[in-house]
């Protein structure tokens, strides 16, 4: 904002009075009253009053640090941020230094929708992360450059070993075999160590055992 030439005109002097008093609280409230005119509403100023704002707003709890979301909505993983702006769109949002902060009232509002419908965010993020792992082996099994992976060679005359094509079963078997797998799952009670995401078509096991905890705590030395 450029410096204004205001000069009283006659009958005008306590427009005049008002005017620059208005210019001043302005440069108080931006906190450039120190600085020559041109600067003190210059567009680094501004930035400066944006910032110190948005300071005011997080002190007085209209923002939540991306570490504290968790206490906002339950469940929520550690520092969600990635999860909430690339899967949920969540807009009102800002960053500070490498801090992200959200508006509380919006998490407030989007926890109420994941509890209606009945999403586990920190699940979720882990259910991610396990899709994200197995895409990334199923691509680099399929897009191997064959002249670096290739270290073999097939024996000279090898050839003509073969079987011939099976029938893949039909559909009512495929079908079938599924049906008896869910129930295996209900009757012993699976749950409590499987879980079934994406209408019961994707698994994800719970814990990693070690074949150690089924070991006698002494073995006989031999």
């Amino acid at each position: 904002m450029e410096d204004l030439n205001i000069s009283p005109h006659s009958g005008d002097d306590k427009i005049f009075a008002e005017l620059k008093q208005i210019r001043k609280l302005l440069s108080d409230l931006v906190g450039t009253s120190d600085l020559p005119a041109k600067e003190k509403f210059s567009r680094e100023a501004i930035s400066k009053a944006a910032t110190e704002f948005k300071k005011m707003q997080i002190e007085r709890g209209e923002w939540v640090e991306n570490s504290d979301v968790d206490k906002i909505i339950k469940h929520a993983p550690y520092a969600p941020a990635k999860l909430l702006i690339e899967q949920f769109k969540f807009k009102n949002y800002f960053k500070r230094g490498n801090t992200y902060y959200f508006k509380k009232k919006d998490l407030i509002d989007l926890g109420k929708e994941l509890k209606k419908k009945n999403i586990n965010l920190e699940k979720y993020e882990e259910l991610l992360r396990d899709k994200e792992k197995f895409e990334k082996y199923i691509e680099s099994i399929t897009n191997r450059d064959d002249r670096k992976s290739r270290r073999f060679k097939i024996p000279e005359g090898l050839e003509n070993i073969f079987s011939e094509p099976y029938s893949p079963p039909n559909e009512e078997l495929v079908r079938n075999e599924i049906k008896t797998l869910m129930e295996e799952y209900y009757k012993f009670d699976l749950s409590e160590y499987v879980d079934l995401y994406y209408n019961k078509t994707y698994a994800v096991f719970k814990y990693i055992y070690q074949w150690d905890k089924y070991l006698e705590p002494k073995l006989p030395d031999k």
